[in-house]
């Protein structure tokens, strides 16, 4: 009997043990224990991004230059890839690609510059008398403020500027390492340029392909389709900072704003640069009507500014960014707003881009979108030691069964 006892005793004390489990579960309730189980995983997630954009915020001057040197690959890559598909080398279709995006870049900067110096050097005069209303204003206004009075104020300036001249100097050189730094990053984005557009898919190959296997056929085809929506980003900014040129411009141009096509040129470029970009042209824009046509015209001017921001900013934008990249209005607005106090310019500039590519990578995974993805056919994956599965071989290493069915008969064959 004790055989038997022994038996039936240990089940009887794990069911004990059971109930008393569960009874201890009924004293915590339902909705407690799924907020706790997805509360600790929220946390895990948040402190691991915010410690990853910490460690990268150490190496700004490596990580921004490369970010935009994958915008401009984005922008650039149909170009270089419709050369390669008219039988010119890739090299030399790279080469071809990024003089010509520069000589366009730097022929648009020069006309503008020309532009800009020609008409202010003939509205200096304007200028001037310009100037003088406004002493005349400072002095016979409301302020009533006299030639004493200014020339003080111009001699307190000047005492300012030479007590403080060591914290101009200490200023003025890290504004010069700032300079280099600029210097470093252009060369480094124009190098990194140059590879993402010449081996911009082998790079991603050999990159998924250090992942586990299992890993790489949702890794490689996430990445691919994420790059695709990122080349759509940029070529929905480029129709946007068209539109902010075409209405600035053609606004400038309608009430008389001297220099209306330099104006659109240099709107078009500072669309790309978020915030600065925007107000450094409207600025420029007012200053134009505020010199050649006096206030009136500055004030529509602004108006007219203000008006074409904020269509382009809460309307254009969203409407027309959201449907490209696949992104909710509201997604795009809260990206650059929360980019923009988590990063300044950086984070307004890369904050839609990169949640597109997540949201991009993150859908084609949940779907598994690589079990039936044209592209993994055609790229296929890397084996283990990072080379491309051989002729006849799988994404697995395995041969194929054609390749199984001439072997059989080969043995077939053999003596």
């Amino acid at each position: 009997m004790k055989p038997h006892v022994r038996r039936t005793a240990a089940p009887r004390v794990l069911q004990a043990a059971a109930a008393n489990s569960n009874r201890n579960n009924d004293e915590v309730p339902f909705a407690l224990r799924v907020s706790a189980a997805w509360a600790w995983r929220v946390g895990v997630v948040l402190i691991v991004g915010a410690g990853l954009v910490w460690i990268l915020s150490h190496f700004s001057l490596l990580i921004i230059p490369l970010m935009i040197a994958a915008l401009l690959a984005g922008l650039l890559s149909p170009v270089s890839n419709w050369l390669r598909r008219n039988r010119l080398p890739g090299g030399l279709s790279v080469a071809v690609t990024i003089v010509a995006f520069l000589a366009v870049i730097t022929a648009a900067l020069t006309l503008v510059g020309r532009q800009l110096a020609l008409g202010f050097r003939d509205l200096w005069g304007e200028t001037l008398a310009g100037v003088r209303q406004v002493q005349e204003w400072l002095s016979s206004g409301p302020l009533n403020i006299s030639a004493g009075q200014m020339d003080s104020l111009f001699d307190e300036a000047t005492n300012t500027l030479q007590n403080n001249s060591a914290n101009i100097l200490s200023g003025a050189l890290s504004v010069g390492s700032s300079a280099g730094h600029f210097a470093a990053g252009i060369l480094l984005t124009l190098f990194a340029l140059v590879f993402f557009l010449l081996d911009g898919r082998r790079i991603w190959e050999f990159t998924s392909g250090l992942l586990p296997r299992r890993a790489r056929p949702a890794a490689y085809g996430a990445g691919i389709h994420g790059w695709e929506s990122m080349v759509n980003y940029v070529r929905v900014q480029v129709v946007v900072a068209l539109i902010d040129a075409i209405g600035i411009g053609g606004g400038a141009a309608l009430i008389g704003v001297p220099l209306a096509l330099p104006l659109a040129v240099l709107v078009f470029l500072g669309s790309f640069v978020p915030l600065v970009g925007a107000f450094v042209t409207g600025f420029v824009a007012v200053l134009l009507a505020l010199v050649a046509n006096g206030g009136i015209n500055a004030l529509i001017m602004l108006g007219i500014v203000l008006l074409v921001q904020q269509l382009e900013s809460h309307i254009l934008q969203p409407l027309v960014m959201g449907r490209a990249v696949s992104l909710h209005p509201l997604a795009v607005i809260l990206a650059v707003t929360g980019g923009t106090l988590a990063a300044g310019i950086p984070g307004a500039l890369f904050s839609v881009p990169l949640l597109a590519i997540l949201n991009t990578m993150i859908r084609y995974i949940a779907a598994r979108g690589w079990e039936d993805d044209p592209a993994m056919d055609q790229e296929g994956e890397e084996d283990d030691d990072g080379r491309s599965p051989a002729p006849g071989e799988d994404a697995s290493g395995t041969e194929d069964a054609g390749t199984e069915e001439t072997l059989a008969t080969e043995e077939e064959r053999s003596p």
